[in-house]
């Protein structure tokens, strides 16, 4: 419990982190650590994952070179959907919370894992160090501009509407495909649109998760930061082929 140890009539020692903020701020620095130390975790997991598949060449070539091997690839991409469902039914029930989070954060990283096996290492690099700057950048900010009284909020329903747009985007892109200029506007407008669900879902964590969300927040931002990822790679590899 994350209210062990703190004195809630006496408030915390920290700052507020926004104005009119009526919560301890200990007690919400405790939950923001919280979840950023899970989503650590996440990404060293997803890292780890993803360089197995691409150093193993095996494990890339069976996923694509025999029956069994691509039922398998379409059932990893198929279960973080699937795992989202309970995940979200159960995401304040330790530890099946926990566990539901390992198994969908270890499905996700053999996607990644799989996008990256055909994509050369410098762009890999690139990436994931644009990812990273992006990050800590837009997450800096959002705790700045917090602190300075703006709301993020209102981005909800236009961040919406912008990934349906990608999703049917995405559609055209797979019965016609459009070439590397499409790829690369693609992955631009997908860069800006997990950059402003950075913003707010970081705001969200800073105002408005409870408690006892810590893992569905966390499971918010790590989505983020994937399809931000996978938003510069693909950029960055139509640009360098």
């Amino acid at each position: 419990m994350l209210g062990k140890g703190y004195d809630l009539e006496a408030g915390g020692a920290s700052e507020p982190l926004y104005p009119g903020m009526v919560e301890s701020p200990d007690l919400r620095w405790a939950l923001i650590h919280k979840i950023y130390v899970i989503l650590s975790v996440q990404i060293a997991m997803t890292a780890a994952v993803a360089a197995f598949v691409v150093k193993v060449r095996g494990v890339s070539e069976f996923f694509v070179s025999s029956k069994a091997g691509l039922a398998l690839y379409i059932f990893l991409l198929v279960l973080p959907l699937i795992v989202l469902c309970p995940l979200r039914y159960y995401h304040q029930k330790h530890p099946v919370n926990l566990l539901l989070l390992g198994v969908f954060t270890v499905a996700i990283s053999f996607a990644v894992g799989m996008t990256c096996a055909y994509t050369s290492g410098k762009v890999i690099f690139e990436a994931a160090i644009l990812t990273a700057v992006v990050v800590i950048s837009l997450t800096a900010y959002t705790f700045w501009a917090a602190k300075r009284g703006h709301d993020f909020n209102f981005l909800g329903p236009f961040l919406f509407s912008a990934v349906m747009v990608l999703i049917l985007f995405s559609l055209i892109q797979v019965f016609f495909p459009l070439g590397k200029i499409s790829e690369m506007i693609y992955g631009g407008l997908a860069s800006l649109v997990f950059s402003g669900y950075i913003i707010y879902d970081t705001d969200n964590i800073i105002k408005r998760y409870t408690y006892d969300e810590y893992v569905w927040a966390a499971v918010s931002l790590y989505l983020d930061v994937i399809n931000l990822f996978l938003s510069l790679l693909r950029v960055l590899r139509a640009a360098d082929n």
